[in-house]
């Protein structure tokens, strides 16, 4: 099904010995790697791990933005206690905090809902349209014409695939459109949370810690899959029953040892493996910059118009962590590219590909005039685009313009609309207006809008969208919209949904005007991208062809990059140097937690947390070697953003815990992978278990999943 890729070691950044643990894998190209992963001690059979209908796959899924897995034959789901902090979020309020209490359901009726924004996806089925997607392309067709075309046949390939409106479809581009596949998922709409420690716990350390090592972070959560009683997935409903998965987990209380095998599957989301030295540095010059500015006045305005309100607080807690995670990360960026010249190395890389072309390529004499007009126009866009969103950089207007998109969108047949806005859509669309109520506040969104405005007005007009800044507010003018509008309201704002165009071009609801008024200007820049990506889609395919024949007997068979889709990595537990003298990891123990404890945020264990390790109450959650409760762990598998909550298993394929984070030094994996520092950092699934046991008194869960405790 797989069309093998074999490119060049020096293409990937890494030397032939130290490839073997770098590679987020398409499942079905496991089979290929049999001697790498005999090499490091896996068990399991390489045909199996590519079978999603078989364990250890079957029991691997997403949730929106995270991955997680089925632990227990009756729906339970763990995942990151950050990946399951909306549903925690959307339930707390200032009397009931979960978020800073924790909670635990005792019995099945006690689980809240997470809200529309929480889902489980099962993966299915896996397939190759790239025939359907690309056979018979006009070689004459424009940018724009081409991105249309690809366009409408991957729609019908999801309306194809979705005849059952239990599915949801896609069909994600692999190799930077060269390849397309169709991914078939199990779509679980009523999911529920079960049990989350307390933020203490399952965030210890916060914003200082994060993409730190050592840690001594609780970051899980669990929730639950429902169904109808038919087994099929079925609104939220009191009469749904807990869904069956084909399998599930069995979780290892055994533990690992420096050196162990592990696997790790789930969903990371984007990678840049594949870029040329000109994207490289357009992000490290340009766009990482204007981002990490743009993120950090952001935050400081978040944190002004909250202050002194719980409510507004627990309403922007979310967001504000979701940014910080980003910002951390950008930053990582930013410094791993000063400390390794990347894009220097890429020059390199380049500049020989590029002579041997002109001496041996077979393909069109202008593939590289052709490759560096797409990306320059790339470039130029995605500044554009920059711009476009300091300008508009407000909540309510972003569901302004959602709602009349929609309407205009569906005044065209199902399969001619943008996606996004096809009926299959709507009802995303209806839980996102809907999540607002619990991450918005008008005055916090006016001052993040204006501070916004302010910023973009500092942008060099030559790279503003033509044609915007005359149809923007004043920055000191944001008043009157809010005061003026009734979108702030969700009853009133889901009640667009259905209005017809004219209803809002006739509406005298301020923020409904100005998206009217913008949509000219926000599709003129859509047209453009469609136009860029079509011509990238066309000219990076037959570029990466050729850096195949260039190399290919130097190579192995390769990965895509990351692109949301399913994915196996695999390494081995390991320490790491990020300078001379110092040696990090691989474990990092319960102890730490009471060096590190200060009873003030973030570093504020419970109580019942810090006595239990006084105490010294282990029990069989106590590593033989260290002596005590093991909480993180590094291992060098290949991860990066998505793969948050994914299962970590040992060499049988039991979960022996769940991927969180990378180390700082290891940021800039996503656009080279050095095995040298590269490492993830993991929940010790011993941690999990002692806190669920002596913390939280968890004794339902821990009863419900199937635990393998060590002999003795």
């Amino acid at each position: 099904m797989f069309k093998s890729v074999v490119l060049p070691v020096a293409l990937l950044g890494a030397s032939a010995g130290a490839l073997a643990d770098e590679g987020q894998w398409q499942p079905h190209q496991l089979p290929q790697l049999k001697s790498e992963l005999k090499r490091i001690g896996i068990t399991i059979p390489a045909e199996r791990l590519a079978d999603l209908s078989k364990h250890p796959m079957s029991a691997i899924v997403a949730t929106p933005g995270c991955s997680a897995s089925f632990v227990s034959p009756d729906g339970l789901v763990v995942t990151n206690h950050h990946c399951g902090y909306g549903a925690i979020q959307r339930n707390s309020t200032p009397d009931h905090n979960y978020i800073a209490n924790g909670f635990l359901a005792k019995t099945r009726a006690e689980e809240l809902p997470g809200g529309p924004n929480t889902v489980v996806y099962v993966t299915e089925k896996v397939e190759n349209v790239t025939d359907r997607v690309l056979k018979g392309l006009g070689a004459g067709m424009s940018g724009k014409e081409r991105h249309e075309q690809v366009g409408a046949r991957i729609k019908a390939l999801i309306a194809e695939c979705e005849s059952d409106k239990a599915y949801r479809c896609a069909v994600p581009a692999f190799n930077r459109g060269g390849e397309y596949y169709r991914i078939k998922q199990l779509l679980i709409r009523d999911v529920r949370l079960v049990y989350a420690p307390a933020n203490s716990v399952g965030d210890f350390g916060g914003d200082i810690d994060n993409y730190e090592f050592p840690r001594h972070v609780g970051d899980f959560s669990f929730l639950r899959a429902y169904v109808g009683k038919d087994g099929r997935p079925a609104d939220p409903s009191p009469d749904n029953v807990p869904y069956k998965s084909k399998s599930f987990l069995v979780v290892s209380a055994e533990g690992l040892k420096a050196g162990d095998p592990i696997l790790l599957a789930g969903y990371p989301g984007r990678t840049s493996r594949y870029k040329l030295p000109a994207e490289i540095r357009f992000a490290r010059d340009v766009d990482y910059p204007a981002k990490v500015a743009s993120i950090t006045a952001d935050l400081s305005v978040i944190a002004a118009a909250t202050m002194g309100n719980p409510d507004y607080t627990v309403r922007y807690a979310s967001v504000a962590k979701s940014l910080n995670n980003v910002l951390k990360k950008t930053r990582g960026l930013l410094d791993g590219f000063a400390r390794k010249d990347i894009a220097s190395i890429k020059d390199a890389q380049d500049a020989e590909f590029r002579t041997w072309y002109k001496q041996h390529g077979t393909g069109p004499k202008n593939l590289l005039a052709d490759l560096d007009a797409a990306i320059a126009a790339d470039m130029a866009t995605t500044q554009q685009e920059t711009a476009w969103l300091e300008a508009t950089h407000s909540d309510l207007l972003k569901s302004a313009r959602t709602l009349y998109r929609l309407a205009l969108e569906h005044q065209r047949p199902d399969a001619q609309r943008e996606t996004g806005f096809q009926d299959r859509d709507v009802s995303f669309i209806k839980a996102r207006l809907a999540r607002l109520e619990q991450s918005f506040v008008p005055s916090v969104d006016q001052a993040r809008w204006q501070s916004a405005l302010v910023r973009y007005g500092k942008i060099d007009t030559k790279v503003r969208p033509h044609g915007l800044d005359g149809l923007l507010p004043a920055q000191n003018g944001l008043a009157p919209l809010y005061k003026g509008t009734e979108l702030g309201d969700t009853a009133k704002r889901l009640a667009w949904i259905g209005k017809d165009a004219d209803a809002f071009r006739k509406s005298n609801d301020p923020f409904i005007q100005l998206a009217v008024h913008l949509h000219d200007v926000g599709l003129a820049l859509e047209e453009r991208r469609k136009e860029v990506d079509g011509n990238l889609e066309r000219v990076v395919p037959l570029y990466m062809d050729a850096v195949v024949a260039w190399k290919k007997s130097q190579g192995k068979p390769v990965y895509p990059d990351a692109n949301g889709t399913l994915r196996v990595t695999y390494g081995t537990v390991a320490p790491y140097s990020p300078r001379d003298g110092i040696v990090k990891g691989p474990f990092t123990t319960v102890e730490g937690i009471l060096e590190k404890q200060t009873g003030k945020a973030p570093f504020d264990a419970p109580n019942s947390l810090l006595q239990a390790i006084r105490d010294k109450r282990y029990g069989q959650f106590r590593d033989p070697a260290l002596g005590t409760v093991p909480v993180n762990f590094l291992s060098s598998a290949d991860t990066t953003g998505g793969n948050s909550g994914s299962a970590v298993m040992n060499k049988r394929g039991e979960l022996v815990g769940l991927n969180f984070d990378s180390t700082y030094e290891s940021i800039t994996k996503d656009w080279y992978f050095d095995p040298v520092i590269t490492r993830a950092i993991h929940v010790d699934i011993r941690y999990m278990l002692w806190v669920m046991k002596e913390v939280d008194h968890a004794d339902n869960l821990l009863k419900e999943m199937t635990i393998k405790y060590p002999k003795g």
